[in-house]
């Protein structure tokens, strides 16, 4: 999978935004300066993140954005579809019945990346803003039976 700057800069913009726009709103400065990301990459993002209804703009003195939901109903996936970032492990475009390949079959790992940009997508799906802000990410890591996760004893002895 190849998440861009678009997807990781929208994801922790948002973050910033429902980290601090509690007493009011927040200003687009304040957050690339917060974030170190280009003030006008960040005026791209969050027009796509207001038309997809995640972000609410306030005009005027104090002025700035909003989310639109509570950070606990706001998605991470929600947030990379909104800017346009596909979540896909394949090399494919848009197969249809065909395939990858110049002859219009699968390649034999296809079923694997496709199953890896399924699982991606569905992990990003079941993290909210809130999650991320209050760190509540270790309990989704599954580790695959009879394989030792990155804090079992057998990867610490290797």
């Amino acid at each position: 999978m190849k998440l861009s700057t678009k997807g990781r800069y929208a994801v922790m913009a948002m973050v910033d935004l429902a980290r601090h726009a509690q007493a009011k709103p927040v200003s687009l400065s304040d957050i690339a300066a917060r974030q170190e990301i280009s003030l006008s990459y960040l005026e791209q993002l969050f027009a796509r993140l207001r038309r997809a209804g995640l972000v609410k703009s306030v005009r005027g003195p104090g002025g700035g954005y909003r989310l639109a939901r509570l950070s606990m109903e706001t998605r991470v996936s929600e947030i990379i579809l909104a800017v346009d970032e596909p979540i896909s492990a394949t090399r494919c475009t848009e197969m249809g019945a065909t395939g990858c390949r110049a002859d219009r079959s699968k390649c034999l790992t296809h079923d694997l990346w496709e199953e890896l940009g399924n699982q991606i997508h569905m992990f990003l799906s079941s993290v909210t803003l809130h999650d991320v802000l209050e760190r509540k990410l270790a309990p989704r890591i599954i580790e695959a039976p009879g394989v030792p996760g990155p804090g079992s004893s057998m990867a610490a002895a290797s």
